[in-house]
């Protein structure tokens, strides 16, 4: 096949050429995540000739991906992600290398899959993973494409590339995690289907900016951009010297670095599905559902109280709850937040925040269905 017809479109843009091609040839990058930011910036990538792509995801294909993820079909439901996007990658472009690790990443293994990419991509959906990432990158000094997508606005920003003499990192944007009320994911409050394509696909125009040495990428700065009403906005990242205490300073920092726990300071009242299930079978709890009232899915497996958080922390105030309390919500975000409400109230009672939601525990209880079917 002739590799110049593949890219003909690139090869003739002015101050692009076969220069440029090859530098993207040679190219290694990491993408962290095959979801709504990682399918996009995937597909473009690969057309683009990108030598080696990496993917990072340890999920498994979802009908709820599918508005947004368009490497997956719904056949693909229940289909390992990087298994189903590699194919279809090598499907569009045959002549490059795609090497998928469908394992959660943890502080235990970034550095070893990190270490051998020219730039990584974050397509990460939660701050443990996002600061994990950083932190990796900031220790190999690997430039790091970040990107986040909630309701109808997205952000887009290079960071760990220095220009200026000015190199800055997710840590100048998010100095402490935020909380989960004011900074909820895409599965509690949901993202318009395209979004995630726009921003995946301006990360993927960042990498390809970085590799060939073109343009202008947006180092050291964030560009926020709103669907809603067409606005797009940069502003400059400064440097914030407090947080060079935080960060690991070397490798063996980073191995023993507790990101969960940064990130969720509640940590010892969360509650996993297994657990979950024994606790509410063997003594009587009180299960207290703090999503809004026209959220899905809806739950018919076991009783529970419904007290959105909206209004939390005026309904507490009148009930009696068991000894025992176990608060869930969609992804296990905002029950932290009542949890904390609610502890404060009445700190006697013994209060527990569901791992992952009701939507983890939905996928777990599939999951032992089809094992059972299959015995």
């Amino acid at each position: 096949m002739n590799t110049e017809n593949r890219y003909q479109r690139q090869l003739q843009l002015t101050g692009f050429g076969k220069e440029a091609q090859d530098k993207l040839a040679n190219a290694k990058i990491l993408m962290i995540g095959a979801g709504g930011l990682g399918c996009p910036a995937l597909q473009y990538l690969a057309g683009a000739g990108i030598g080696t792509l990496g993917i990072v995801d340890f999920d498994t294909v979802t009908i709820t991906n599918l508005h947004r993820q368009t490497l997956f079909a719904t056949a693909d439901i229940g289909k390992p992600k990087v298994e189903v996007a590699a194919k279809r990658l090598k499907a569009l472009n045959p002549e490059i290398s795609i090497i998928t690790y469908p394992t959660q990443l943890t502080n235990q293994n970034a550095l070893d899959i990190i270490k051998d990419y020219d730039l990584v991509i974050d397509g990460s959906d939660n701050f443990s993973t996002r600061y994990l990432v950083n932190d990796a990158c900031v220790l190999l000094n690997k430039p790091l494409i970040y990107g986040a997508v909630m309701r109808f606005e997205g952000q887009v920003g290079v960071f760990n590339l220095e220009s200026n003499n000015l190199k800055t990192n997710y840590r100048d944007l998010f100095p402490t995690p935020p909380d989960a009320v004011s900074a909820p994911s895409c599965n509690e409050v949901g993202v318009l289907g395209v979004l995630p394509g726009i921003i995946g696909t301006w990360q993927a125009s960042e990498a390809i900016k970085i590799i060939t040495g073109i343009g202008t990428p947006l180092v050291n700065k964030i560009l926020t951009l709103n669907l809603l009403n067409n606005t797009v906005y940069e502003f400059q990242l400064a440097k914030n010297n407090q947080l060079q205490k935080e960060m690991p300073k070397d490798k063996n920092d980073f191995l023993s670095f507790n990101y969960d726990w940064f990130c969720n300071k509640n940590l010892q009242n969360i509650i996993t599905v297994e657990a979950f299930d024994k606790l509410r079978k063997a003594e009587k709890c009180s299960i207290i559902d703090v999503r809004e009232t026209d959220e899905t899915p809806i739950i018919s497996e076991f009783e529970t109280q419904q007290l959105p958080l909206s209004c939390f922390r005026e309904s507490i105030t009148e009930i009696n709850f068991n000894t025992t309390v176990v608060l869930l919500c969609q992804s296990g975000q905002r029950s932290l937040k009542a949890l904390e409400l609610l502890k404060k109230q009445q700190p006697s009672l013994k209060v527990f925040s569901l791992e992952g939601g009701i939507t983890e525990w939905k996928k777990q209880i599939k999951s032992e269905h089809y094992e059972q079917s299959q015995t």
